[in-house]
């Protein structure tokens, strides 16, 4: 009987496993869609800047947030917890967010104000940040990361800037390391016709949020 339970255990460990791997494939080929770089070497073949840029499309955030439910073993009131807390912190219901990270290899970057740095092609418009991480202001070394927030409205008009809009570009100038870039423009493309930020915004999530929003008229 003990060989049979051991037989039987060992079976559902590898299930687990398997169903593990195949969640973690998944949530790699997501990350790898909404995931852009770019590499930049200098003419020494040793100095180089790579850039990693992420769209926090609602693809690509439910399958992060399942992903921490599952590696954590959470209970559907943790994973609820945890979903509205994220929702909440990249305010995806006002704003677009945009993961960047750099890993500078090369000489001290400067990119304060970041603010005047980067920009999101919307159609034919440019947009500023409305807010970002701080820490880009500092120069630095080695690997920097942080989230910049761009408006996802028309200031004067509330008009859904992504409405019928098919792609948007990340721009940063070429001032980002004028001897690595060569005065080239770092642009990273994404296909956002389908993402639909509010398909985030259903379940105890929902109710959480629209009690947040009576409290504050």
């Amino acid at each position: 009987m003990k060989k049979i339970i051991s037989a039987l255990l060992f079976v559902i460990m590898l299930g687990l496993m398997a169903v593990s791997a195949a969640n973690a494939d998944a949530f790699d080929q997501i990350l790898a869609r909404w995931t852009k770089n770019k590499k930049y070497t200098d003419e020494d073949g040793i100095s180089t800047l790579e850039i990693n840029a992420t769209y926090y499309s609602a693809e690509f955030v439910e399958a992060y947030i399942q992903k921490e439910a599952q590696k954590n073993l959470w209970t559907q009131q943790e994973a609820d917890d945890y979903k509205y807390n994220f929702l909440g912190a990249l305010r995806l219901n006002e704003m677009i967010p945009v993961q960047i990270e750099f890993i500078n290899n090369a000489e001290t970057m400067y990119l304060g104000p970041f603010d005047i740095m980067v920009k999101l092609r919307i159609g034919n418009k440019l947009y500023k940040p409305a807010d970002y991480d701080k820490r880009f202001n500092f120069k630095f070394q080695g690997k920097k990361e942080g989230l910049i927030y761009f408006p996802r409205f028309d200031e004067k008009t509330g008009k859904d800037l992504l409405k019928g809009v098919k792609n948007v570009t990340l721009e940063l100038t070429p001032t980002i390391s004028p001897n690595l870039t060569r005065g080239m423009t770092t642009k990273f493309l994404w296909d956002v016709a389908n993402d639909d930020p509010q398909k985030l915004y259903q379940g105890k999530a929902a109710e959480r949020f629209e009690t947040d929003r009576l409290l504050k008229r």
